[in-house]
C-alpha cells in the first residue's frame, strides 16, 4: 500500500480484499479448531457472509480515517 494517491474506489476495493482475507482466515481457523475436537463435540462452522466482510471492511475504513 505504498501508493498514497489512490482514489476512494481503489482504497475501498483494497479494504474489501483485506476484509475478505481476514474473514476467510477467521472462518478457516474456526473450522480447523472444530476438527481438533472429538467428532461428537464439533459445532458447525458456517461459511462467511457478505455482511461479515462489509462489517470488517468498515472497521478497516474507520481505522484509515483516524488521524
Amino acid at each position: 500500500m505504498s501508493d498514497t494517491n489512490k482514489s476512494g474506489y481503489e482504497l475501498r476495493a483494497d479494504l474489501l480484499g483485506m476484509a475478505m482475507g481476514i474473514v476467510s482466515e477467521t472462518n478457516h481457523r474456526s473450522r480447523e479448531n472444530e476438527l481438533l475436537k472429538p467428532a461428537d463435540q464439533r459445532n458447525v462452522v458456517n461459511p462467511w457472509t457478505t455482511e461479515e466482510v462489509l462489517t470488517e471492511a468498515e472497521k478497516l475504513y474507520a481505522f484509515v480515517q483516524k488521524k
